[in-house]
């Protein structure tokens, strides 16, 4: 029996096991896990159980303790108190290895897969299949199984050759799925899987997991777009700063009651109301172009006291243009206006001279892991903070000090290391760096993406602080009730070109999605 055989025995041995149990007994049981790292307790005796093909959604706010939970069970992390129980038997995973052989697969929201490698060779990366002539490799063998693996999960087109670099965010997590699959995974968490996906795709995403209920694989699924749970998802189990709130039958829960079951209250209006008269013109871009084409000719303004959203499908060019702006990338042609004045800006330094800033839509490229909180939020604020090039530091911890208050970052310490926080206090630390540097303009680049329903309230607090107060803001978004709710204007855009732009009480869904598809009105 070769290796695919065996594999595939297991699997239809798993899936047999789904199908015919449907019982109450879980497939999963973990049992009063703690965890605590120096500063803080992440997790307090949490209980958590999966049943057989079922979607559990697992919910929280960022520092709730969900990713830690998951990386215990994936052997990422040991658990200090507690039991895992998988299909009966309590285990112990020292490492992720450990639970892969064990049937639990993880697809973190920055998919892990090695970028140059093509789509067979990561299925198989580390489990090569050998041909019969020795020091060899069986590559057709491995590509037809490739094949055979994406097809079952509707993608039989996928070229399994190319590098999984030129493959879009959702490709690549087709492939992680298939080789969850190749491991004849029973258990797959997904963290965070639609957050850089769009509408079509994350309808293909949904379709798959279907797919993979049907085949008796259950998963855990964490995500911050509650509207997407009743959709997906049979159970929800929420956390709470590393507790226990409680599990319930989706057909039990709404959005309202799994918001208050996260933030322990019902939350007000969602988007804060900015009542603030538009003021004079800040910053202007006119005939923006780069030299490959991804935008084209484009123009807009946004004044004091106004926030500017704009909107587009993948490979409008959004992002391309807000990096162009803060000289990220170069652009061919297009001239930048501030308060009237021409300016030229060749490098990020002059964008922030030019009292610029730049939240980005990756907040690990935009922060630096490896320094404490307070070094982040000071860094972009330096020369403010420095006479002779010396740091004032009493003055700096009182102002990081302030900017942890404000935004209510979770952090034992300013000295605690950011990569150590949660997606949702990282993305926290992005904004207060900018707003250290008392900007006029700030560009917020998918600010909210992956962060939860009370830090998002948080962040718009923060933008409408920040115009009332005489700033500028551009949000880019893909998320439209975020874009509706929160932007004064509205532009559009549509493969590298602006479609147009409307005011907020002509903007409606409809009406961007028609920009944003390329039909001008």
């Amino acid at each position: 029996m070769n290796v695919f055989e065996e594999r595939n025995l297991v699997f239809e041995k798993s899936c047999a096991v789904g199908q015919r149990l449907n019982s109450p007994e879980p497939i999963l049981r973990m049992q009063h896990i703690s965890k605590a790292f120096p500063g803080s307790k992440a997790l307090d005796s949490v209980s958590l159980e999966l049943y057989e093909g079922e979607v559990l959604a697992l919910l929280g706010e960022n520092g709730a303790g969900k990713s830690t939970l998951v990386k215990i069970l994936y052997g990422a992390y040991q658990r200090d108190e507690g039991s895992v129980v998988l299909g009966g038997q309590e285990v112990v995973f020292h490492n992720p290895h450990d639970a892969l052989q064990a049937g639990v697969a993880m697809i973190p929201q920055e998919i892990n897969l090695a970028p140059h490698l093509s789509a067979t060779q990561n299925i198989f990366l580390g489990e090569e299949v050998k041909a019969k002539m020795p020091g060899m490799l069986d590559w057709k063998a491995m590509r037809v199984k490739t094949k055979a693996l994406l097809a079952g999960i509707g993608m039989a087109g996928l070229d399994v050759d190319i590098p999984i670099n030129r493959m879009s965010t959702a490709y690549q997590q087709m492939v992680a799925i298939a080789k969850a699959l190749y491991v004849s995974a029973r258990i797959i968490i997904m963290d965070e899987p639609t957050s850089s996906l769009t509408d079509s795709e994350i309808a293909r995403l949904f379709e798959v997991i279907l797919t993979l209920k049907e085949q008796g694989v259950s998963i855990i699924y964490i995500s911050h777009r509650l509207h997407e749970i009743p959709k997906i998802c049979d159970r929800v189990t929420v956390l709470k700063d590393g507790r226990l709130v409680g599990s319930l039958p989706i057909s039990q829960c709404d959005e309202d009651q799994i918001v208050l079951m996260m933030v322990g209250r019902p939350l007000d209006a969602k988007f804060p109301p900015v009542k603030v008269e538009k003021g004079p013109e800040a910053l202007r871009i006119d005939n923006f172009s780069d030299r490959e084409g991804r935008f084209k000719h484009v123009s807009y303004s946004v004044h004091q006291g106004e926030i500017v959203g704009i909107f587009g499908l993948v490979g409008a060019g959004r992002t391309e243009v807000a990096r162009a702006i803060f000289a990220l990338d170069a652009k061919v042609s297009g001239r930048v206006f501030l308060q009237g004045a021409e300016h030229t800006i060749n490098r990020p330094i002059d964008a922030i001279n030019a009292s610029i800033g730049f939240v980005t839509e990756d907040r690990k490229k935009g922060l630096l892991l490896k320094l404490s909180v307070l070094n982040n939020i000071i860094i972009a604020a330096l020369p403010r903070l420095s006479k002779r090039q010396v740091i004032d530091r009493s003055n700096a911890w009182r102002i990081g000090a302030d900017y942890c208050k404000r935004l209510r970052i979770k952090t034992p310490s300013l000295n605690q290391l950011v990569g150590n926080l949660s997606g949702g206090n990282q993305q926290k630390i992005a904004l207060a760096k900018w707003l250290c540097t008392d900007c006029k303009v700030i560009i917020f680049d998918e600010p909210t993406r992956g962060i939860d329903v009370q830090a998002k309230i948080e962040v718009y607090e923060q933008m409408k602080y920040f115009v009332e107060n005489g700033g500028a803001a551009i949000l880019i978004s893909s998320e439209l009730p975020e874009i509706l709710g929160m932007s004064h204007r509205v532009l559009v855009m549509h493969e590298g070109t602006l479609m147009g732009e409307l005011s907020r009480s002509e903007a409606t869904e409809d009406k961007i999605m028609q920009l944003a598809s390329g039909r001008p009105q």
